[in-house]
């Protein structure tokens, strides 16, 4: 059984549009007697007549006016489908699912995105914030299109890109007596009762190891998993951190000090992808916009005078 094809309905809806088999001619830019043998094919296969001569021109039928409720709607739908393949190839829509280990996660990250997402009104984004395991964990298994994890990833086979490495920072509470220094060194925190993050941590090895190559001996009486927990400590009076600059940031107007450290201790992590599939092109986007925000990052904009 012949079936009913696109050019067709094109040729019905274009009649209807413009009222004469002419001017449908015309908007399909093919000859009059082409659209009136679609136009008649398509009653024959539906066996029910469309329209109705009247004088020169054509007047559609009742049958017609609610078969072109129906096809309207099908062309609708084929612009909406239009609209949105455009969307897609500016990469301004669809969907986004990231996760960021916590230093990330607790205000820098979120505004550049939300900043990111204004200029993409129709872009749905879901944000994870969680320690940088899970991040790899959840990128690898699909259920996120970019991560941004601490270095070194876990699982080499993943696709990463290295991003802009910024200083860690002293963190101090206000009044502390080394606030009055500009630039801390390793010896200014002899003796000091100092908050850790959680032992066999990447941070935590590399602040380590940068005390122990000077002989200095802190009182580490304190570790935490979230460097957030850390500052808050810290912004109690109870002692002294070495932190990362995003989180610093966030809490250098919440009873927390924060200073330059000598010798530099970077704060490395990456953009992971999943390994199954190319990266998105909206995700690409975002790690480009981060990328570029690192790059200009300076920590002094974490430092409170």
């Amino acid at each position: 059984m012949a079936r009913i094809n696109s050019r067709q309905v094109e040729a019905f809806r274009a009649t209807m549009l413009t009222g004469s088999v002419t001017e449908a001619a015309k908007l399909m830019v093919v000859t009059q007697p082409a659209v009136s043998r679609l136009l008649r094919d398509l009653q024959a296969l539906l066996k029910m007549e469309l329209f109705e001569r009247r004088g020169t021109g054509l007047v559609p039928t009742a049958a017609a006016m609610a078969l072109y409720t129906e096809v309207e709607r099908s062309f609708v739908g084929l612009e909406r489908i239009t609209a949105a393949a455009e969307e897609i190839r500016g990469r301004r829509t669809g969907s986004l699912r990231i996760a960021a280990l916590p230093a990330l996660s607790n205000g820098y990250l979120p505004r550049l995105t939300g900043h990111f997402l204004k200029e993409r009104p129709n872009l749905n984004l879901a944000f994870f914030g969680v320690i940088s395991p899970i991040v790899v964990d959840w990128v690898l298994n699909n259920q996120c299109d970019v991560g941004f994890a601490e270095v070194p990833i876990a699982h080499s086979g993943l696709p990463s890109l290295k991003l802009p490495a910024p200083a860690r920072v002293a963190v101090l509470p206000a009044g502390h007596r080394l606030a009055e220094k500009d630039v801390l060194e390793p010896r200014d925190f002899e003796g000091e009762t100092f908050i850790s993050l959680s032992a066999g941590t990447s941070s935590r090895h590399l602040v380590d190891q940068v005390f122990h190559r000077h002989d200095v001996r802190r009182v580490l009486r304190v570790e935490t998993t979230l460097s957030e927990i850390m500052c808050g400590m810290v912004s109690s009076g109870l002692g002294v951190a070495i932190c990362d600059p995003f989180t610093a940031q966030e809490f250098s107007t919440r009873g927390v000090v924060v200073r330059r450290f000598l010798p530099r201790i970077d704060f490395e992590f990456s953009a992971v992808f999943p390994a199954q599939r190319s990266p998105s092109p909206v995700a690409l986007d975002l790690v480009e916009t981060v990328r570029k925000s690192l790059a200009a990052f300076d920590d002094e904009a974490a430092l409170s005078r």
